[in-house]
Formats: structure tokens, C-alpha cells, sequence
């Protein structure tokens, strides 16, 4: 049994830092495994530890040479090699749209031709939220998204999950593989990568694809979206300190409240 996992490295930015047009320079990033992925990579490992047959766990990204060293951490959890694609035409893209990873994913799927498919819910970067039920879309696979429980064990041809709606309501429903499930945060507690998970992983393989290499051309992830400007929001404070022991402040306090109309008098 196969299961893929895709995922992505995401930056966080430093409190401080500069915009240079419609990026924001490296050294005030610090890059990591996107959170809603991290979840889906304990899922696989789990499904594969607990199963009585062999269970190869492969994650895929599209990044740069650089998110080599995010997609190990995968690796260092248990994921057993991985697939990178990465190419001119998608760096060349401001903001590379749900199509267009579906698209690329599509065909990492044809050649892995994997059981079951988990993603994240969402990236912490662009927070699109979509690209796992476009990619069960393009696959013809069944899916479900939004899962915060679930009960499969390898080689069943069947999975309940249990997925968050609208309104904090919850549904337990089941899906046949081979299917696409994107992870919510919380189904897990993701394991810390061991010294010796870090050290295997080093040896582990991560197979550069670019387009050419799964059938594509530059015209697949030339999406609909573009990024136009990056600005920092300005923000408005009204914020009042008090300063001093805590009986003046508490004086001041209340005033300021009673002013307001917030206690009476």
C-alpha cells in the first residue's frame, strides 16, 4: 500500500521586516513545514506503524531546491522518501493558484499511483484551502475534507472520518479509497522529529521532477491568479497606559470605564 502526502514549505515573517515590491526579503523569513501538513505526515506515519502489511509513505512538494531541508523534517517523522517538483515556469508565477497545484499534483499521483491521498486543510501562507479536493477532482478519486478523526487501517478499502461543517457541526460518514482526505490540526499530536530520524533522513531520497518530467508545460501553472501589491495594513491604536501602583491605576481605570458608559456609577 501507497500513501501520498503533500506538503509545502511555508515562511513566517519576524516581527520587523521589509517589503521589496511583491516579496519580502529572506533574511526576514524563517521557513518551516506548514502546520495542517505536519498533522497529515503523522496520519500517514500512523497508518503505516500500525499496519500489518508494508505501507510506503511518500511526500510531495512543490518548492525550491531550498525546501530540501523543510521536506527532510517530513522525512525525519517516518515518510519514506519524497518527490520535489519544481520548475522556471512556477517560479515565475507571484502566487501559483489551486489549478495550477492540482494540476502538478495530478500527475505526481498518475506516476505514484498512490491508495490514499492526505493534504492539509490549508497553507499558512495563502490559506487557499482547496487544493485537495481540486486534486481528488482531477484524479477521480473519492475525498473528504476538513478530517479531525480518523479510523483506517491499511489495506481496508474503506475509511470513516469524521469532518468539520458549518456551524460547529460535525459528520461521521465513510469513503472509499482510493481517496483524498485533507487533515485538519488537532486530528494528531505530531511527533517531534529523533536525532535518529534526523540522521536517516539525510539518506533518504528526494526526487527532483520539473515539468517536462511529469508531462507538463510552462502554460499549466499560468493561473487566473496574480499578486498585484504586498503593503504592511496600517493600524490605528487608541490604547491608553497607566502608570504607577496598582490602587492609582485601578482608580484610573474605572473612571476611564465609567466615562465610557461601560459601569455605572
Amino acid at each position: 500500500m501507497k500513501v501520498l502526502v503533500t506538503v509545502k514549505e511555508v515562511a513566517a515573517v519576524e516581527d520587523d521586516f521589509e517589503i521589496d515590491g511583491l516579496s519580502i526579503d529572506d533574511r526576514y523569513l524563517e521557513y518551516d513545514l506548514n502546520e495542517w501538513d505536519d498533522y497529515a505526515v503523522e496520519a500517514a506515519v500512523q497508518i503505516a506503524e500500525a499496519a500489518d502489511e508494508d505501507v510506503e509513505v511518500v511526500a510531495a512538494t512543490i518548492g525550491p531546491e531550498r525546501s530540501e531541508e523543510t521536506i527532510r523534517m517530513a522525512l525525519a517523522k517516518g515518510a519514506d522518501r519524497a518527490v520535489r517538483v519544481w520548475d522556471d515556469a512556477i517560479a515565475d508565477q507571484t502566487l501559483l493558484d489551486v489549478n495550477a497545484k492540482a494540476s502538478v499534483f495530478e500527475q505526481v499521483v498518475a506516476e505514484e499511483e498512490p491508495d490514499l491521498v492526505l493534504t492539509g486543510v490549508q497553507a499558512a501562507d495563502d490559506a487557499l484551502g482547496a487544493t485537495g479536493v481540486a486534486l481528488a477532482n482531477r484524479v477521480g478519486y473519492q475525498w473528504a475534507a476538513v478530517v479531525n478523526d480518523l479510523d483506517y487501517a491499511a489495506g481496508d478499502d474503506v475509511a470513516t472520518v469524521r469532518r468539520e461543517l458549518e456551524g460547529g457541526v460535525e459528520e461521521i460518514t465513510e469513503v472509499d479509497l482510493p481517496a483524498v482526505l485533507s487533515i485538519q490540526t488537532g486530528i494528531n499530536e505530531p511527533r517531534y522529529a529523533s536525532l535518529r530520524g534526523i540522521r536517516q533522513a539525510q539518506q533518504k531520497e528526494i526526487a527532483p521532477h520539473d515539468l517536462s518530467d511529469l508531462g507538463l508545460d510552462a502554460e499549466t501553472v499560468d493561473g487566473a491568479l496574480e499578486l498585484t501589491d504586498m503593503y504592511e495594513p496600517e493600524s490605528e491604536s487608541d490604547a491608553t497606559i497607566f502608570e504607577g501602583g496598582a490602587e492609582e491605576t485601578a482608580t484610573e481605570l474605572a473612571n476611564v470605564l465609567r466615562d465610557k458608559g461601560v459601569v455605572g456609577e
